[in-house]
């Protein structure tokens, strides 16, 4: 990544719009090649150019590694397959047995196989619904502590660093989710995190035209052992999704402040409407949740919208709403996400970069039902 004088690195909205620059030596490109090549020739017996087979590391790849790096703080980074594979990728590190501590508002996919792993007795987890009741659950016994901050769906944030502390005195390390939030507005790793995850399917990419993950970390010794891991197992991110996911990046200030923007104005639209009961909204980024006060009328609310599309993911340029419970939360029990506010009755938005007054038009006619 380049550096001003003195060795500083420029402002995150400066990195991101510079990816790829000065990558390309020998023509001069202005965006990164994209390397489509599984093998590297050796110069001779005995060297290698830094580049032997594609799985372990890849120009493009390693290009887009620097630019996930650098925007979160972090001295290393590894671009995985899917926000799925970033995450069994951080805790393929930790041993059979490790005990941990998460989120209870979780993505649905990550419960899924935090499920397995605890049926097959891989990790013993324990959850909690709020910041105090995580930090009372963390003991000399906890190896790990998982947050998602805001949670999925229901938007819960902890202190990062609070929680970090009470971690670290009890020698565990923190992984944090930071798909929500993004580097643009929570950086875990300053926050003293130990590894972030991402789906950069959703923001980072942001133009759900890619499926691909991220895990970044400060510390030497947790790399190594995630590209370890990585190479061992393969789970990397091919060469034209990197691709995607560096140009995606370029703009990625520009559409978290475009999506707050209109999320701040439609929350203030969604908390005086009759039909809404709750609006859950963490005051940044574009994720919002709220509940209705006919949850038979889901149906018919989704079937209205023109301009919102319904649709599982989120994080890109167009708005979607989400049924949780039939699709991106359905692995969890019924009983179970009752127990911790995630009803029937809940809808999730991602709020893209559209003009708000038509999203807000297209909301007023849908809860008209």
């Amino acid at each position: 990544m380049t550096e001003l004088s003195g060795d500083k690195l420029p402002k995150i909205d400066t990195i991101l719009s510079h990816i790829g620059i000065n990558h390309d030596e020998a023509t001069g490109a202005l965006i990164s090649p994209i390397h489509f090549s599984t093998t590297y020739q050796h110069p001779e017996f005995g060297q290698s150019t830094g580049f032997d087979y594609t799985r372990t590391k890849n120009p493009t790849r390693t290009n887009l590694e620097e630019a996930l790096a650098a925007i979160e703080q972090g001295e290393f980074a590894i671009a995985t397959s899917s926000g799925m594979a970033a995450i069994v990728l951080a805790f393929e590190i930790f041993p059979t047995g490790s005990k941990v501590v998460a989120s209870r508002d979780l993505y649905g996919g990550s419960f899924r196989w935090f499920n397995d792993q605890q049926r097959r007795g891989v990790f013993d987890f324990t959850y909690v619904n709020t910041e105090a009741e995580m930090l009372a659950a963390i003991t000399a016994e906890t190896d790990i502590v998982y947050i998602e901050t805001p949670t999925n769906p229901l938007m819960i944030e902890v202190d990062i660093k609070k929680v970090a502390q009470k971690a670290h005195q009890n020698g565990a390390k923190v992984i944090v989710d930071n798909t929500f939030y993004t580097p643009i507005y929570q950086q875990p790793l300053a926050l003293s995190a130990d590894i972030v995850v991402h789906s950069a399917t959703k923001y980072l990419a942001g133009h759900n035209d890619v499926l691909a993950g991220a895990v970044i970390v400060k510390d030497q010794a947790l790399y190594e052992q995630l590209i370890y891991q990585l190479n061992t197992t393969g789970p990397v991110l091919s060469p034209f999704d990197s691709y995607l996911v560096m140009r995606g990046l370029k703009t990625l200030s520009l559409r978290m402040k475009r999506a707050t923007e209109n999320a701040t104005a439609i929350v203030a639209f969604l908390a005086q409407h009759p039909a809404v009961a709750e609006v859950l909204y963490p005051g940044l980024g574009g994720m919002i949740s709220f509940k209705v006060t006919d949850q038979e009328k889901i149906p018919a609310l989704i079937n209205r919208l023109e301009l919102i599309t319904f649709a599982e993911s989120l994080g890109g340029v167009e708005s979607l709403i989400t049924y949780p419970t039939t699709q991106t939360h359905a692995d969890i029990p019924a009983e179970v996400r009752a127990s911790y506010g995630l009803t029937d009755d809940l809808l999730r938005l991602s709020i893209g970069i559209e003009d708000s007054a038509d999203l807000i038009e297209d909301l007023a006619n849908a809860l008209k039902v």
